[in-house]
Formats: structure tokens, sequence, C-alpha cells
């Protein structure tokens, strides 16, 4: 009976060989057990007996994966050994079969001395089998596996050279067709793979990928060891692809272990492997062609991996290690912190699985120490680049000389130690960073794929000792490196938008030190490709986005094109808006765009953009903790807006903040530092301003040594000595202003020279020093007489104000002081000056600016129109003086005629222009009439900033829309104001007297009716000062008698009266029934005064109104656009009558409801009249019926 079951059991074995169907494995496993059941103790085949049952036991955990059935194999095989008496012809094969049930044993529990036994094992079966047996080939093999394990537990040489060894003496045993012979290829290029990542020698990878190449070649479909054969075969030519970065050898090694996975049925024991090893495969292809769905392949299969291995498992660590390092790469590509805390924990998890003396501890320190890098810059917690430093140094320390993973342990500790250089500012940590990349450069061979990024992290490094040290040579390193790395990485590769930028910045940093523009434009176009090859949500956007917004702000600041600064806010708002709260760079992104909205405050004169730059630098420097090494440079920034607030506002707290922000940021900027130059400088021109306010001395020596150290400390050939040298020669000025030392004003001519030779023709800066320039050499002039000095300082003032570069707000600055300069010293030149200056009015009150400000800037500009005239009538040109007068004064009201202005000229020559010219006119029309809130309000999407721009868009589009067309032919004078040909029409009912008071004198311009010409009278004895003297007598005649009427008059000097009305010939007028009409056009003061009731009241028949009707336009422009008005038919002509006799909180105006009542007398009965009295007069009714109206009446206004 038991020799039946046995054979029963025999069969079934045979036939699950053949079928491979699990159930013949159960009922030989259940007919040999139970066989043994029935064996006597002492049966001689009992040994036999359980050596069956073992292998059966084995072949089902080989299905199964059950650890008891590989427990119970080793059971019954060791008490077989035991039983088989020494010279039996089974020792050897049961030995040889034992020792594979160890190795099975510990591949899944890990425990050595279960692997120690299974070597001793499997060498006495190999010592037991004599030469020429067919057997010897599988046991040297199989021996030879044992001591490639083992290797990979304890890392020791020795092991990998005995398991090549044993795998090699088997192959050459192994004849053609000899069954063991695809096993022992395998296995060969299983051991050779191994010593490859021992040693890194290429000829074992050939040799793996030839051995596991030729196993396959030998493995039939349906062959058992078909899938793990395919597998080898992938991981060999992926450890290629990581050696050479061939692509093909990825796709060969993704190709043959996706064909393994889906020849392994589920619950197989090497599932989970090859899982993790197709995982792994697809991570390296999302390394190399940056495919995010390569990374989520490589996360789910990584993960299945994970959860099929049980606690305890030998590769548990691994498929931990690996899973974190995707979610590593996961995090870098998207950014999501939750993919950062997985890797940090699976990472962990690892580590803490892994005993101490493995040889994959290093590596796992090694990996855990980059994710608490990254963790680190995105979350800028210290700790956590303390451990990174940490974990890589130990990976470092013991890794040793000649491993192939050097190179990277070395490189990584050096990005390490350069991201706390970035943080702490410690230059050993710089050093170190550069001698562990260095070291990892070197020990990187040509071909390598790593070679690229090797060579970019070195450059980097040299571009921050070159920031931190201003040495050229570390600056030309850092482009050579990134250049080669950039030339390395071929199109499509994931790290080329990164090499891009970083080579971006290095070429914009040779710009900031030599001044090359082609090193800017160079870095706009890398920084550009870049930022295009960076797709939305990547992590890196924000950085790309701000980096190119420096560089158009670089450039701005170089060639002075308000598009470069416009572009600039746009990229480094768009970086900020994605830079989440507790970014450790969004303090930077805050300060980068303060900095910006400082300059454009500088361009254009907003005073929203110096609010939101000093709002953006405190916030930045409120995210800036101490010890940061930004912080010195934002604590001067910040310094800066405050100066630039001051002089527009004149807070002096604002110029105390300043110097209080510049002297810490100095305190705090060591010796050598490359800033070092620029923050004394600044300091030096706040001194500078507040010694221009207080008087102190004291604040110009200080500026004078700051200005002078920073010039002693920025060295030739720096784009920044220009400013070094011009800014310490204003001070010397000033100074000779104060203590009147000759030789102080000397230094200044010189180092404002200097400044000048040294700064190119088109810089923004070259129209300033001009101007700096032309005042000391007109202080030398007023001291010395030297008719040189002067010609000198007219000759830069002319530069200056005609300078095609250079902020439009300074130029016309310039050309003010020019035209004032010129007529004390030149009258003969003050004409061009001036008109110099009415030409700079558009830009200076810009049609890209909001209504308010233009209003505002209009403001400013009152003295000029009075002066230019005054000049042109002096030079007898009455007609220039009336246009200067005109221009000069309603540059507003003649922009907003132009967006309004009928074009069926140009229609009927392009209609193609006057159609865009009229898109575009009605767009900026309603950009200029309506708030930048409300526009953005009812946009719905638009920011205020994205508003400001369109309406200056819009403006360039108009200003290049004009040059286009008056280039057209007959069209040059197109939308121009008005020449005086064209203003003296204005004189249709009557003279028109245009008055104008200078300082000491005044002047009335006049124009009549169906004459060209535009006469001048004199009116001695009157001036722009008893101007406001008579304005203030009439306020204050106005405050005594507590109400608002026009009958108290004001005493009008009688020669000016006569004057005026005697060369109209109106003095001897008796006729009371039609006096004659003319209409006043005052500037200035004048404006205030009631001309037509000036007079002597205590003589009859002296005053204005006793000889002629009065009438008043502000200007001669609002008189023209009023004359189609005049020609309408009355039927069609609407009068609007408003009054408000008693207004709340206001003095009476007695008299209005009269005055009303007789303007109605007075309206012809086919004329529409309406009035808002008292409390209907509200604001919105009157506007309303105001756009319903031809005229208005304002009673006693």
């Amino acid at each position: 009976m038991p020799l039946l079951l046995n054979c029963l059991g025999r069969v079934h074995d045979k036939r699950f060989d053949l079928l491979n169907e699990l159930d013949d494995l159960e009922k030989a496993i259940e007919y040999k057990t139970f066989t043994l059941t029935l064996t006597a103790d002492n049966d001689p085949g009992l040994s036999e007996l359980l050596f069956g049952l073992a292998a059966v036991h084995s072949q089902r955990f080989q299905r199964l994966g059950d650890l008891d059935d590989i427990a119970k194999a080793i059971e019954y095989g060791h008490i077989s050994v035991d039983m088989t008496p020494n010279g039996d012809s089974a020792m050897a094969s049961r030995l040889a079969n034992l020792g594979a049930f160890h190795v099975i044993l510990f591949e899944n529990l890990g425990q050595l001395t279960g692997l120690d036994d299974a070597i001793q094992y499997l060498t006495r079966a190999v010592a037991l089998t004599p030469n020429g047996d067919p057997q010897v080939p599988g046991r040297l093999n199989n021996l030879g596996v044992s001591c490639k394990i083992r290797f990979e537990r304890l890392g020791k040489r020795n092991d990998i050279e005995q398991a090549i060894e044993y795998g090699t003496r088997a192959l050459g045993l192994a004849p053609d067709g000899h069954p063991a012979l695809p096993g022992v290829l395998q296995n060969l290029g299983a051991a050779h793979r191994s010593r490859f990542g021992l040693q890194g020698e290429l000829s074992d990878l050939e040799d793996a990928i030839e051995y596991h190449s030729l196993a396959l070649a030998l493995t039939p479909d349906g062959h058992p060891d078909l899938p793990s054969r395919l597998a080898n075969l992938g991981a060999s030519h992926s450890d290629r692809f990581k050696h050479l970065g061939e692509l093909s050898d990825l796709e060969n090694a993704i190709e043959y272990e996706s064909c393994a996975l889906a020849l392994t049925p589920d619950g197989h024991p090497d599932l989970p492997s090859r899982l993790a090893n197709l995982g792994v495969s697809h991570s390296f292809r999302f390394i190399r062609l940056g495919e995010l769905s390569n990374l989520e392949d490589a996360i789910e299969y990584k993960s299945r991996a994970l959860a099929l291995t049980p606690d305890g498992h030998p590769d548990l660590p691994s498929r931990s290690a690996n899973l974190g390092v995707s979610h590593s790469d996961r995090f870098q590509r998207l950014g999501e912190l939750s993919d950062l805390d997985n890797a940090i924990e699976y990472k962990s998890l690892a580590l803490a699985l892994t005993p101490d003396g493995h040889p994959a501890w290093t590596s796992r320190l090694a990996i855990l120490g980059a994710s608490h890098r990254d963790r680190f810059i995105r979350l800028g917690e210290l700790r956590n680049l303390e451990n990174a430093i940490e974990y890589e140094s130990r990976a470092l320390a013991l890794t040793p000389d000649g491993h192939p993973d050097l190179p990277s342990r070395l490189a990584n500790l050096g990005v390490s130690h350069s991201v706390r250089f970035q943080r702490l500012g410690e230059l050993s940590d710089l050093e170190n960073a550069m001698e562990y990349k260095s070291r990892a450069l070197a020990l990187t061979p040509d071909g390598h794929p790593d070679l690229p990024s090797r060579l970019a992290n070195l450059g980097v490094s040299h571009s921050s000792r070159f920031k931190r040290l201003g040495e050229l040579s570390n600056l030309e390193n850092a482009i050579e490196y990134k250049s080669r790395a950039l030339a390395l990485t071929p199109d499509g590769h994931p790290d080329l938008p990164s090499r891009l930028a970083n080579l971006g910045a290095s070429h914009s940093d040779r710009f900031k030190r030599l001044g090359e523009l082609s090193n800017l434009e160079n870095a706009i176009e890398y920084e550009s490709r870049a930022l295009a090859l960076t797709p939305d949500g990547h992590p890196d956007l924000p950085s790309r986005l701000a980096n190119l917004g420096a560089s158009h702000s670089d450039r701005f600041k170089r060639l002075g094109e308000l598009s470069d600064l416009e572009n600039a806010i746009e990229y480094e708002s768009r970086a900020l808006a994605l830079t989440p709260d507790g970014h450790p760079e969004l303090p930077s992104r805050l300060a980068n765009l303060g900095a910006s909205h400082s300059d454009r405050f500088k361009h254009l004169g907003e005073l929203s953009d110096l609010e939101n730059a000093i709002e953006y630098e405190s916030r930045a420097l409120a995210l800036t903790p101490d010890g940061h090494p930004d912080l010195p440079s934002r604590l001067s920034n910040l310094g800066t807006s405050h100066v630039g607030r001051f002089r527009r506002l004149g807070e002096l707290s604002d110029l105390e903040d300043a110097i209080e922000y510049k002297s810490c940021a100095l305190a705090l900027t060591p010796d050598g530092h490359l800033d070092l130059p620029n923050r004394l400088a600044n300091l030096g021109v706040s001194h500078s301003v507040r010694f221009q306010l207080l008087g102190e001395l004291s604040d110009l020596e200080n500026a004078i040594e700051y200005k002078s150290l920073a010039l002693a400390l920025t060295p030739d050939g720096h784009p920044d000595l220009t400013s070094s040298l011009a800014n310490l020669g204003a001070s010397h000025r000033d100074r000779f202003e104060r203590l009147g030392e000759l030789s102080d004003l000397e230094t200044a001519i010189e180092y404002e020279s200097r400044a000048l030779t040294l700064t190119p023709g088109n810089h923004p800066n070259t129209s300033g020093w001009q101007f700096n320039h032309a005042a000391s050499h007109l202080l030398y002039y007023h001291r010395t007489t030297d008719h040189s000095h002067l010609r000198q300082s007219l000759d830069l003032l002319r530069s200056a104000s005609q300078s095609l570069s250079g902020p439009p707000r300074d130029k016309f600055r310039y050309a003010q002081t020019w035209a004032k300069t010129a007529s004390v010293h030149n009258p003969e030149s003050c004409i061009e000056a001036y008109q110099n200056a009415i030409d700079l009015m558009p830009q200076f009150i810009w049609l890209g600016a909001t209504t308010t400000q233009r209003y505002e800037d209009l403001s400013m500009t009152e003295a000029l129109a009075v002066e230019a005239a005054t000049a042109a009538i002096r030079s007898s040109n009455y007609s220039l003086a009336l246009e200067w007068l005109e221009h000069a004064r309603c540059v507003v009201w003649t922009q907003s005629l132009m967006l309004r202005s009928p074009l069926d000229k140009l229609q009927s020559v392009d209609p193609d222009l006057e159609a865009q010219l009229q898109a575009v006119a009605n767009q900026l029309h309603d950009a200029g009439s309506n708030s930048r809130e409300s526009r953005a309000l009812a946009s719905g999407s638009m920011t205020l900033e994205q508003v400001a721009q369109e309406h200056r868009q819009l403006a360039k589009q108009y200003e290049d829309l004009l040059v286009q067309i008056r280039q057209l032919p007959g069209f040059d004078d197109f939308l121009r104001p008005m020449k005086a040909k064209g203003l003296v029409q204005a004189a249709r009912t009557g003279p028109v007297v245009v008055i104008t008071c200078h300082e000491n004198d005044c002047d009335a311009l006049l124009i009549l009716p169906g004459q060209d010409s535009v006469g001048h009278v004199p009116l001695p004895g009157f001036s722009a000062h008893k101007a406001q003297q008579a304005r203030e007598t009439l306020e204050s005649s106005l405050r005594c008698k507590g109400i608002r009427e026009r009958g108290v008059t004001v005493r009008q000097e009688p020669g000016q009266k006569d004057e005026m009305l005697n060369h109209l010939g109106y003095i001897n007028n008796n006729s009371a029934d039609k006096l004659p009409h003319i209409t006043w056009c005052p500037t200035g003061t004048l404006s205030f005064l009631p001309l037509h009731a000036a007079g002597d009241y205590g003589q009859g028949g002296s005053r204005v109104f006793d000889h002629v009707i009065s009438s008043y336009t502000p200007t001669l422009t609002a008189l023209l656009a009023s004359g189609s008005s005049t020609t309408k038919s009355t039927s069609s002509c609407r009068i609007l009558a408003i009054g408000q006799a008693n207004t709340p909180k206001h003095s009476a105006l007695p008299g209005t409801t009269r005055e009303l009542a007789c303007i109605q007398a007075h309206t012809p009965g086919d004329v529409q009249y309406s009035q808002l009295m008292d409390s209907q007069a509200t604001v919105s009714a009157v506007l309303n019926a105001m756009e319903q109206h031809d005229w208005v009446h304002l009673a006693c206004h």
C-alpha cells in the first residue's frame, strides 16, 4: 500500500511538471504525506520519500508563496540528508536541493544564517559531484546564485567574485542543449549585473545583457522561467540606460518588463518584484521625457508592489524606498505637498527597516536626505535642511572610492550645502558645495547621463560665488558649465527648461557686471524659451516667470522702454499669484514686484505704483528672518521706495525711515560682498536728500564719505561705475554751494565728466547725468564768469532735454530748466528751449495715465505757458505766443477732443487706418473716462494692474497709429495741436483778448474777427504780483460781507483798462443801445478776477461794463468747440438754467432767483428753456440735464 500511494504521488508530481495544474501538486503532496505516515522509521526508502515530499512542498511554495511549504521542505530535507549515509550517490543532489530551499527561505525572511547554511550545503553538493556529471553545471550555478545573494545582503566583494567564478565554470561545463544552460546564462548575467553595480564597469553590464539575451533566446514560450528571464533582461537594459542614457535601452527595459508582468499570474511570489521593476523603468522614462503618465504608472506599479509585500519581507525596504522616490518626483513636477510628505514617510520606513551595514543603507540615507532638502525648499524649515545635510554626509562617508554612486552622493551633498548658503549666507557652505560638486563632475565620464546635471549644478555654485564675492572668473565659469550642460541636453528633455533658465540667469548677471546689452538679450531669450517649455501647474513656473520678469526689468533700466517694465510687472505679478503663503520664495517675489512698481513710479509718476512698491517691499521685509542673506537687500530696497515717497509727498518721516533701513542694510553687508558698493551709494544718496532738506552739513559729509567708499569699491568696467561717479559729483557740487570751495566744484565736474564719458549714448541715465553736469558748469560760470562753462551748460541742457532715452517726466523737467536758463543767459536760444518743453508736454501729461493723474501733472506746468508765451512775445512772435499759451494750458482737453474728432478725411484716404484709429480712440476714451476700479469691476476678471496696462497699451497703439497716419501725403499735421491760423478763428462775434501776466509785466494778445494776424497790447503797470494782490483783496471782501455776490468789485489800474479799450476804440463809445462784445481769455491768477466789472467805482462811466459786453472762455479751443452750437437754428436750441440761492453750509447767494427770471425773460419763444433750482439742482440731476441741452447758465457762479 505505501509503495502504491508513493507511486501515485510521483505520477501526479510528473503531471504537474507537464501541465502545471495545481490540483496535481496538491494530490502529490497528499499521497506522499499519507505514504509517510504508513512508512516505518527504519524503512530503507524513508530518506528518499522524505526528500520527494520536500521537493513537492518546495514546488507548491513557488506556486502559492506559502512560507509553511518552504519550512516543511527544509524540515523534510534536513531529515533526509541526516538519514543519507556518507558515500550515498543521492547525497549530492539532496544537499543541493536543501541548499536551494534555504536560499528560498532567506529570500522571503531575510535571515542571514539561512543563507550561510545554503552556501554550505551547496558547496558540499558541488564537492561531492564528480567531474563529468551532468549535474555539475547546475550545482555550480546554484552555488554562484547563493553567493550573489549574500553579496547583495552584505556587499562583500569576495561573494560577487565567487558568484561569477562559479557561474563561469558552470557555463564552461554546460554544452549546447544542456537543460541547465538557460539558467546558467541567466544567473551569470545577474552576477555580472551585480558586479556592475559595485564597480561601474560597463563591460560587466554588456556581459549581463549578452547572457540574459542568450538565456531568453533558449527559453520557449510557455516555459515557467520565461517571465523571470524577460524581467532580468529588462532590468539590465534599464541599468545600461542609467549609465549611457540611450533611450532605446529604456524602451527595451519597459517592453521586456511589461511582457514579464503580463505572464505573471496573481498570487505569484514574483509578482511584487515585477511590478516594482516595471515601476522603476517608468520612473526613468518620466525623468528622461517628462511624461506625467509615466510617473503616474510608476507610482501605480510601485504601490501595488508594496501592497503585496508582507511585513518582514526582505524587499519591503527597497519597495518603500522606490515608491518614496516616485512621490518625490511627482512633488517636483506638481508641487503637491502631500507627495513630499509621502516620499519622506516611505523613505523613512525604508531606512528604519534597513540594518546597519546593509549595502542599501547608504543609498537610503541619501534619498531621504534629498527629500528633506526638498521640504526645506518648499516650507523653509531649517531643520529639514540640517537633516538633509546630516543624512547625505553619512551616506557619503559610507561610500567607498570607486563606488558607482560616489559622484551622485557628492553632487547631492553639494546641492544641499548650496541651499544652506542661500539661506544662511555662510561662505563655508558655498565652498563646500563647490568642492563636492567639482569632485562629482571629475568622476563623471563623458557620455554619462548625469554629466549635464553635474555641469549645471557646478555652474549654479559658481554663480552664487560670483554674487557673493564679485569674482568675474566665477561668472565666466558659471556660463561655461551651464552652456556645456545645455549643449548636452536634447530637445524634449525634462531638464531643458531649467538649464535654459539657469544659463539665462548667468547671462543676466554678466550684463549687470559688464553692461553688455547682448548678455541681457541672451538672458531674455533663454528665460523666454524656458518659460515656453514650462506647463501650467509646474512647480517651477513661478520662478521662471519671476526670473524673466527680472530680466525685463533690467532691460527697462538699460533702454527705458516702458513695454519692458510692463512685462516685468506682468510676469512678477503672475509669479506672486502662484506662490502660496508660507513659501520660502514669497518674500523675494514680493520684493521684486515692489522694485518694479518703484521703477514705474519713477517713469510715470503714478502714486499708486509707489504705494504698491512700499506695500510689497514691507511685506517682503516682514517675512524675511534675521540672518537671512537677502535681508540687507530688502531693507535697502524699502529704503529707496521711502526716498521716492519723500520726494513726491515731502514727508520727513519717509526720509528718516529710508536712512534707517539703508543704514541697517549696510551694517548687515560684510566686507567683500558684491552689493557693498551699491549699499554705500544708496545710503549716501539718502543723506544727500536730507542735506538738501534740512541743510545739516553732517549729512553732506556722510553722503560724500559713503559715495567715496562706493566709488573706491567699484571696479573699472562695472556698469555701476557711472552712477557712482555721478552721485559723488552731485555731492561735491552740493558742498560747493554750501561752503563755496571751488575745488569741490572742480571735483564735481571731473566726476560728472567721467560718468558721461563712460555712459553709452542711448542709456536712460545719460540725460540725467547731462542735466547734473549742466548744473555744475552753470555754477562754475556764476563763480568765474567763464562763458565757455555757460555754453557747456546750455549745450548739456539741450542734450538732456532732447535725449531719445530717459523718463519723459525727467526730460520735461530738464527742458523747463533749459528754457529758464536760456531766458536769463541766452535769450536767442530760449525759443528753441521752450518749444522743446511744449513738445514734451504730451509725453509728460500722457494719454496712458488716468485723467486725475493728467490733471495733477497739468497743475505742475502752470508757469510754463506764461513763461513760454512771454519769451515769444519778447521775440515779437505773437502767433507762437498764442499757440504756446493755448497748447500748454489745455493739454488734457485737447487730448479728449482728439479722441472724439471726426475722421472723415482719413476715412476717404485709408479706411482701414481710420477704422483702427477710431476703434483704439473709442477704447482709449472709455479708459480715460472711467476709473480703473470701475473698469476692473465691470470686466469681472481683470485686475487693476491689467486694466492699467491695457490703458497704457491703448495709448501706445494710438501714438503708433498717429505716426503711421502722419506719413501719408497731406496728413503731416493730422490731429496735431492747432496753429495760430486756426486759433484766430475763435474771434467770430467780436475781439478775443488773451491776457497773460508774467513776474514783472503783463501782456494781451488780441485776435479780431476776419484777421489772420495776432495783435499785441502791452499792459504796463500790471504784473502777476499785482494780480495776486487783487485776488486776495477780492476774496477778503467776499469773506467780510459773508456773501457770494458778484456786486463786490475790484478796482483795476486805469492804465490797464484804458490800454486795451483804447486800442479797440471802445473808450469813447457812448452808444448804450448796442455795446460791442468782447471775449476775455485770462490766464493764471487773472482767471479768478471779474475783469468785466473792473474800474474806478468812484468815477462814473469808468468801468469795463460801461463800454463793452463781456464774455469769458477758459481757452480758445473751448470757444472754437462751441462754434457749431451758434450755427444751429434757435428752434433746436435748448437752454438749461441752474440756481441755488441757499446751499447748505455755504453763504447765501442773493439775487439768484431774480437772475434766472431775467434769463428766462430774454429767452426767445422758440428756444426750449429748462430750470433746476435749489434742492432740484443735485449733482446727478444737473449732469443728466446738461447731456440734453446746448447751453447752460449757472446763476451767479
